[in-house]
């Protein structure tokens, strides 16, 4: 999966903004010519899937030519706007006519409070239930994401029965990292986090939809330990062509910012290039950064002993964030590994 960063403008003042955004965009976005290039950038490299990101895409005028441009490249284009009024029912329906895959919108409570709240606009949750719903009656495929905070937590089966009337196909559930403006709230207790991953793994055996999660690989372990099946953890099957194995940063994801510069995700900003100077494919492949984040070898603490540590190895933007080293063991994880005193499985 690549997530380009199509802007940092957006009209939203999110607590946890990873992007620190502001209403006007930057003059030194990539271009309309410089996106239709990465974009066939990622259809030459073999990577199916697109997530146009920001701040907020529809700040951008040529969103709709850009989603156009990579579906007739062959990409699944995904798109995350903010629930602002410049997602109007025209835009929406000229998405699905250009090639609109995927259209994901973000909720954050199961109240128009705690929501607005999170997001610094009252009416975002209306309108965020407005998007879906005219987002559902032209045809397009949804999908829900959620971040996790202090503030929210005891809010998720809430949020979860809120979703099942919505026909969405997918809830994405993410973990705080404290980067950009979410420096300033708090990462959930371990013991906590362990919690909501049960819970999780309750919804999603009844749910009308499938869950996953975001800076939170060790739900797969969760999900392990009820006796799913492994191939339907880091497989789900969901239309859109995600990766056929779990993915972490820099592992299965490249994040391109509004300027070009390449991350290992949105949560990690550790600058491994540009797209200007160099292509994606060999920043992905070659880059000592993006190849250290593939090798489990160089996991660090209870990580690097964990029989887990091959489908999970842990939020490496969290230990980043929270330790400033890449390989420090999972901050948020309460999961003490069977293998002990540095021996490896």
């Amino acid at each position: 999966m690549v997530f380009w960063e199509t802007t940092q403008a957006c009209d939203l003042i999110c607590s946890h903004c990873r992007a620190d955004a502001r209403p006007e965009r930057a003059p030194d976005e990539l271009t309309t010519d410089e996106g239709r290039r990465l974009l066939d950038d990622i259809r030459a490299m073999g990577c199916p899937l697109v997530v146009l990101t920001g701040g907020d895409p529809a700040k951008r005028p040529d969103l709709v030519e850009l989603v156009r441009h990579g579906a007739q490249r062959g990409l699944r284009m995904a798109l995350t706007p903010s629930a602002t009024p410049l997602v109007t029912s025209t835009l929406l329906a000229q998405l699905r006519d250009a090639g609109l895959s995927r259209l994901a919108v973000s909720l954050d409570g199961a109240r128009a409070g705690s929501h607005d709240g999170f997001r610094g606009v009252t009416g975002s949750f209306e309108r965020t239930f407005d998007i879906l719903r005219n987002a559902r009656s032209i045809g397009l495929t949804t999908q829900v994401n959620t971040t996790v905070t202090d503030q929210n937590v005891d809010e998720l089966e809430r949020v979860a029965a809120l979703l099942s009337q919505l026909g969405i196909t997918l809830w994405g559930v993410f973990f705080l990292v404290p980067t950009g403006r979410g420096e300033r709230l708090h990462v959930l207790d371990p013991a906590v986090g362990e919690r909501v991953l049960e819970r999780l793994a309750a919804i999603a055996a009844a749910a009308p939809f499938d869950v996953k999660t975001t800076a939170a690989p060790h739900y797969r372990r969760v999900l392990l330990q009820h006796k799913v099946k492994r191939h339907e953890i880091v497989g789900i099957d969901d239309g859109i062509g995600r990766a056929p194995r779990g993915v972490n940063d820099g592992q299965g994801i490249a994040f391109v910012s509004h300027r070009g510069d390449v991350f290992p995700s949105g949560f990690l900003p550790v600058p491994c290039g540009n797209i200007r100077d160099e292509g994606l494919a060999a920043v992905y492949r070659r880059h000592p950064t993006f190849v250290a984040l593939r090798d489990p070898d160089r996991l660090e603490g209870k990580c690097g002993v964990c029989e887990f540590r091959r489908i999970c190895g842990g939020s490496r933007a969290r230990a980043y964030a929270m330790t400033g080293e890449l390989f420090a063991e999972e901050p948020a994880c309460a999961y003490e590994p069977a293998v002990s005193g540095g021996a490896r499985s």
